[in-house]
């Protein structure tokens, strides 16, 4: 069977397509079925990720659409429809049996020409609010899996199928004595893990930094910065006089280890992006929430909300965070146990993780 993948060039849409692909290839091999697959997206970092999996990989001129005055709408309007015409060339070329898309601007060029070559389409929703691509794509697409109900409302009825949000299976695996090896880690002090998002986020960045001298004296932190915001903060450490502050490790990006890094974490400071979330829920792990505003529609505001009323997770509004603030929040979880045995019973009542399997199950469906 021959499938192919699109979707936007972060860790939010690249990791699910990551998941569903290990999905289809178990149960194709299983059956005895040859799996065939294709990428095609935006230059990315996080391609490697599709690389190292095995799926090769065709890049496309991309126009990101802004809901914000820039210069750049102009600039990016001239990469439409070169990136129209290269994934027709591409579609054509693989010709697929289906198409997965989990959406972001890079994956409309691609669903457009699956739509006009007749080539069954299965998108998948991540946030309880749809993203532009996807609620144009759901008009053409034959299914539409969701993580949230309230996400069916931007599509058909008909075409809804409610799976969660797909994992991958190596998130599951992590270790935690390996991790106190690779972080060089204390077995005797909690972990704090703080995720920025694949991009990285300087807001949460700036309060940490501010606050880690008094929470490293309690705790050890493993802090993933983000790849772009990796030098600005190695200098704040530098001009704050804390490059050689013990118990606090900082990277750019957590990739390979980040399984270890959840396994041997106690709390998880993140973004509130689906497939963070997802993957902090389906760990169980007690988490505090910190919604990037100008996510597009809210929706990351509008996740961690969720999240929060089910006792899953705690929101922490941005605007108005402090360092006093981060540092009252994390050992309000970390010094109360009964929280954390409550945090992470919500968590199980909220995991998904069968999505991964509803996924490929429908996208071998439709490639039949």
């Amino acid at each position: 069977m021959r499938v192919l993948f699109t979707g936007g060039g972060t860790g939010g849409h690249i990791m699910p397509i990551i998941a569903v692909a290990e999905k289809v290839k178990e149960i194709l091999n299983a059956s005895g079925g040859i799996p065939n697959f294709l990428f095609i997206g935006s230059e990315s970092p996080f391609n490697e990720v599709v690389a190292n999996f095995g799926i090769p990989i065709k890049t496309i001129k991309t126009y990101k659409l802004r809901r914000y005055w820039s210069a750049d709408n102009f600039a990016d309007l001239v990469n439409l429809p070169i990136g129209i015409i290269q994934s027709f060339f591409y579609v054509y070329s693989f010709m697929p049996d289906v198409v997965f898309s989990k959406g972001g601007y890079a994956s409309f060029p691609v669903a457009l020409a699956a739509w006009v070559f007749h080539i069954p389409i299965i998108i998948h929703e991540s946030d309880s609010v749809a993203g532009l691509a996807n609620t144009i794509e759901g008009k053409m697409a034959n299914k539409v899996a969701v993580s949230f109900t309230d996400a069916g409302n931007y599509f058909a009825k008909k075409k809804i199928i409610f799976t969660g949000n797909p994992v991958r299976r190596e998130i599951f695996q992590g270790n935690k004595d390996r991790a106190i090896e690779e972080f060089g880690l204390k077995r005797d002090l909690p972990v704090i893990l703080i995720l920025g998002g694949s991009q990285g986020s300087q807001k949460i960045n700036n309060i940490v930094l501010e606050a880690i001298v008094k929470i490293v004296t309690k705790v050890q932190v493993i802090h993933q910065c983000g790849v772009g915001n990796y030098k600005d903060v190695k200098q704040t450490i530098i001009d704050f006089g804390l490059a050689n502050i013990e118990n606090y490790h900082l990277y750019p990006f957590l990739l390979n280890n980040l399984n270890d890094a959840y396994a041997v974490s106690d709390l998880v400071i993140s973004r509130a992006g689906a497939n963070n979330i997802a993957e902090i829920i389906n760990l169980n792990k007690p988490a505090i929430l910190v919604p990037l505003l100008n996510s597009a529609s809210g929706h990351q505001l509008k996740n961690a909300y969720y999240y929060s009323s089910k006792g899953a997770a705690l929101l922490l509004d941005e605007t108005n965070l402090t360092p006093n603030m981060l540092y009252d929040a994390i050992f309000g979880i970390l010094n109360n146990k009964s929280k954390q045995t409550q945090m992470i019973r919500a968590a199980r009542q909220l995991m998904s993780p069968n999505a991964a399997q509803l996924i490929a199950d429908e996208v071998i469906k439709l490639g039949k």
